[in-house]
């Protein structure tokens, strides 16, 4: 397809609601010159150091660079980190404003010491708990509030408590009452019934795991991959939605519609240096662009180029208009 500065202030109208596990990343870099007389551990001793807004909110954080109208519902403690994410989600131009604050519970944050190129150890704060009834009215009140200003709604698992059953049935409903697009990034620790939502987007792990099947990773091309496009077959029935999105990391990624014969799009990644966010970008663009009246091929191939963008980034990255723009402009 061709994509110009039209698709893009297309891409602009687009008023989406982020809804999952959010999440403050920490990266920490530094020098190891010597070993703890403590303990046989290394003493790292920090050059730099940089916060950036993770899961749901790292999708949030993609969508923004094309539409002002981005918005995040999460759950966050009342804790430092939380109003580190919100001052960075507030910085990237994402709307806080709908996150839920726990009294108790942690912001989930990730912290990641390196050194050398090499990550030494990863702190997680954390603790699981499922949307209580409470918060599910909370939820309810803010979906209903914002629904009258969107067009679509991601629903974005990382299997931390947030996303229930209970949670995607009431995203789904208000959906349909206001005609909202909804998408989903599941997570395979958290299996749900998705029936009700528009398209579900695993990637090749977590669809063969969906569909209970072992992935050979036979040498076939995607569209002559039996084991894959029984895969396919088995997650439209068993999810009972129209359209799955499985990402295929070099290989692409593979549509399956009801009623429509598999559609293969091959990756457009020069080089891969880093796939951590690959997945937020490739959810955050597919559904700005079915939001924004693009056809579901159109928005895959959009999304197709956005994620082959930001493999070729270190860390949790980002792109911009003008990089999408020129991605399409030198296929």
């Amino acid at each position: 397809m061709t994509f110009t500065r039209d698709h893009l202030r297309r891409l602009a109208q687009g008023r989406i609601l982020v809804v999952g596990d959010v999440m403050l990343d920490h990266f920490i870099w530094g020098h190891v010159r010597r070993i703890s007389p403590e303990a046989p551990v290394p003493i790292v001793e920090v050059t730099r150091e940089e916060f950036y807004p993770g899961g749901a909110a790292n999708v949030a954080r993609n969508i923004s660079p094309f539409s002002p109208n981005t918005h995040l519902m999460g759950r966050v403690g009342n804790d430092m980190a939380a109003d580190k994410l919100r001052a960075l989600l507030t910085e990237d131009k994402v709307d806080p404003a709908p996150l839920l604050v726990h009294p108790t519970l942690p912001t989930i944050s990730k912290a990641r010491v390196s050194a050398r190129q090499q990550q030494i150890v990863r702190v997680d704060r954390e603790k699981l708990l499922p949307l209580t009834e409470a918060e599910l009215v909370e939820v309810e009140q803010r979906l209903r509030d914002l629904a009258p200003r969107l067009d679509a709604i991601i629903l974005e698992d990382y299997g931390k408590g947030f996303m229930t059953e209970q949670l995607m049935q009431l995203v789904a409903k208000i959906a349909a009452e206001h005609n909202l697009i909804v998408t989903v990034d599941p997570s395979p620790r958290n299996p749900l019934p998705w029936a009700g939502v528009s398209l579900v987007k695993p990637n090749r792990l977590e669809a063969f795991a969906a569909a209970g099947l072992e992935d050979h990773l036979l040498p076939e091309a995607p569209l002559e991959n039996k084991e894959l496009l029984e895969v396919g077959r088995i997650l439209l029935a068993k999810w009972n939605v129209a359209s799955i999105l499985v990402t295929l990391g070099e290989q692409g990624m593979m549509l399956f519609e009801r009623g429509q014969p598999p559609h293969h799009i091959p990756t457009r990644a020069r080089e891969v240096f880093d796939v951590s966010g690959a997945g937020d970008t490739a959810i955050a663009l597919l559904t700005l662009a079915l939001a924004t009246g693009h056809s579901l091929r159109e928005a895959a191939e959009i999304s197709n180029h956005a994620s082959g963008i930001v493999v070729g980034k270190l860390g949790t990255a980002t792109l911009t208009p003008d990089e999408l723009l020129a991605a399409f402009s030198s296929q």
